[in-house]
């Protein structure tokens, strides 16, 4: 099986968000790859070793990224590819499944893998959208995939219960929480990873058009959450309760 793992680089979850000027200050914060795309890594290593073939994960970003590109390799993976994006002005997700879906189109693949949201912007939009581009179907938030030959089962986490899905390749699936627990890199496979491949190519080698990658979408601002204010509890009888919840709805909160 060819099988490629898109991948995004994000904050450590343990990180504090700090904003600046209407923007995320990310001066002295300590990359990961997105959790989500862990297991995503996990499970083409995993299908790998259970039907030959290679793994390949790939990252739309800047030079820095190589260092989560590694950590993949690390964990398994045959090889890597870098599509730096330096030079792009504004990206959203139109554009990277633009990039991705010009790096994969002549490529030959049973099985693209990915999160199925990023711990960042968390729209799970890149995937569908990469699928729909390439022309291939996809399944979102699966929890558990069986191929055998051209045919795939699924198991999709639906919100608290479980939808079977049967589908044939080749096919872009993104991964949920209980698909699998990802592997620690072991020191070995960080030796190995050393010497395995990682191709870096320019967004602009894939002969693009600038509207093809144009953002859809625009961030005005970025800001935290306000402070939760501390709750309200009523007294007295449950009439009385209700007398002064409705009103408090009406003068305080406005919201009625």
């Amino acid at each position: 099986m060819n099988i490629y793992v898109i991948l995004k680089r994000t904050f450590d979850t343990e990180e504090k968000i700090v904003i600046q000027d209407g923007e995320i200050n990310d001066d002295g914060v300590e990359f990961i790859i997105n959790p989500y795309d862990e297991f995503a890594v996990e499970e083409a290593i995993k299908l790998r070793d259970k039907h030959g073939g290679e793994v390949t994960v790939v990252t739309v970003g800047e030079e820095e990224a190589e260092k989560e590109l590694r950590t993949a390799l690390a964990m398994g993976a045959d090889q890597a590819v870098l599509i730096n994006s330096e030079d792009v002005e504004e990206k959203d997700q139109h554009t990277t499944a633009s990039i991705l879906a010009a790096f994969l189109k002549d490529k030959e693949y049973d099985l693209i893998l990915g999160g199925n949201v990023s711990n960042d912007n968390s729209t799970g939009q890149v995937g569908p959208r990469l699928a729909e581009q390439l022309g291939i179907p996809n399944v979102t938030t699966i929890t558990k995939i069986d191929v055998e030959g051209s045919q795939v089962t699924v198991e999709r986490d639906v919100e608290g219960d479980t939808e079977i899905i049967e589908t044939n390749l080749p096919l872009l699936v993104t991964a949920q929480q209980g698909l699998n627990e990802p592997r620690y890199p072991s020191l070995p496979g960080i030796m190995k990873a050393k010497r395995k491949p990682l191709e870096e190519i320019d967004y602009d080698d894939l002969d693009l058009d600038e509207d093809e990658i144009e953002s859809l979408t625009e961030t005005i601002t970025t800001f935290l959450p306000l402070d939760k204010a501390a709750g309200k509890i009523f007294e007295g009888e449950p009439e009385e309760q209700v007398r002064e919840l409705v009103a408090s709805l009406r003068k305080e909160t406005k919201v009625i």
